[in-house]
C-alpha cells in the first residue's frame, strides 16, 4: 500500500536559497511537495527558506554546493533519490549574469564561468533526472523546469551578452529534451523571467538595476520572485499534464 508520504511529489530546486528560488520552494511546499533544495552559500537564510517549507507541511533537505563542480552536480539527483526514494520534478533554477557591462569588456574566463553554471549543470541535472523519470527506464515519468530569460530572445546588447547567450543555449536544449524523451513520460519547460527583483542584480555590480529599467517594461515595475514561482508551480501540476516544449515569458509585457 502507499502511504500518503510516498505519494507526494519529490522536486530539487538548485539555488533554493534565496531570490526566485525560495519564492519557487515556498509555492511547491505549499502546493503539497517535498524538496531537495542547493544552495552554495549563506547557510542561515537555506535554512530560513528550509524551516518555511517545513512549517506548511513539506519535508526538506539542503545539499550545499557550487554547480560550478560538474561532479558535485551530478550527485544531487542520486542523493535526492537516496533521501526521499524519488524525484519527481526539477527545477534548474541557480545561474549567474557574469557583470552587467559591455560586451568587450566580459572576459572569456567569466563567460566560461556563466556557461558552465547555467548550462552545463543544468545539462547534468538534466541527465540524471531524465535518467531516473525515464518509463523508458524504469522511472514513473516526471517534469523539468529550467528557468531561462527574457534576455534570451532579445540578447541583452550593452548589458549581458554572454548571459543571454547561456540562456538561449538553456531554451534550445530545453526544447530539444521535450521532444525526445516526452513519449518517456518526462515534461520539459522553460520559465523566462525579464527583469525581476533579486539580489542577482547586486551581484552583477548593478543593485538598482530593476528599478532602472522600469521605464522600458510596459508595466513599469519590476516583477517579483512569487509571480515567477506560480508558473514553475503550474508546470509541474497535473494541469500541465500536456505542456512539454513551452517557454512562459514572464517580463511585464516586454
Amino acid at each position: 500500500m502507499t502511504s500518503d508520504v510516498d505519494a507526494r511529489p519529490v522536486t530539487i530546486v538548485t539555488g533554493g536559497g534565496r531570490g526566485i528560488g525560495r519564492a519557487i520552494a515556498e509555492r511547491l511546499a505549499a502546493e503539497g511537495h517535498d524538496l531537495v533544495l542547493t544552495y552554495r552559500e549563506r547557510r542561515d537564510e537555506a535554512e530560513a527558506v528550509a524551516d518555511g517549507c517545513r512549517g506548511a507541511g513539506a519535508r526538506v533537505e539542503l545539499l550545499q554546493l557550487d554547480l560550478a563542480d560538474l561532479d558535485r552536480a551530478a550527485e544531487i539527483v542520486p542523493e535526492a533519490v537516496r533521501l526521499f526514494g524519488r524525484v519527481t520534478g526539477l527545477v534548474n533554477n541557480a545561474g549567474i549574469t557574469g557583470l552587467i557591462g559591455p560586451f568587450l569588456d566580459a572576459s572569456i574566463e567569466e563567460s566560461e564561468s556563466v556557461f558552465r553554471i547555467n548550462v552545463l549543470a543544468p545539462m547534468v541535472l538534466c541527465r540524471a533526472a531524465i535518467a531516473h523519470m525515464s518509463t523508458d527506464r524504469g522511472g514513473e515519468g516526471g517534469s523539468i523546469v529550467n528557468i531561462s530569460s527574457g534576455a534570451a530572445t532579445h540578447g541583452a546588447p550593452h548589458t549581458y551578452i554572454p548571459y543571454a547567450a547561456s540562456k538561449a543555449a538553456l531554451n534550445t536544449m530545453s526544447m530539444g529534451l521535450a521532444k525526445e524523451f516526452g513519449s518517456a513520460g518526462v515534461r520539459v519547460n522553460t520559465v523566462s523571467p525579464g527583469t525581476t527583483r533579486t539580489g542577482i542584480h547586486a551581484a552583477a555590480g548593478r543593485p538598482n538595476a530593476p528599478d532602472e529599467r522600469a521605464g522600458n517594461i510596459p508595466m513599469r515595475r519590476p516583477g517579483e520572485p512569487h509571480e515567477i514561482a506560480g508558473a514553475v508551480a503550474y508546470l509541474l501540476s497535473d494541469d500541465a499534464s500536456y505542456t512539454s516544449g513551452a517557454d512562459i515569458l514572464i517580463a511585464g509585457g516586454k
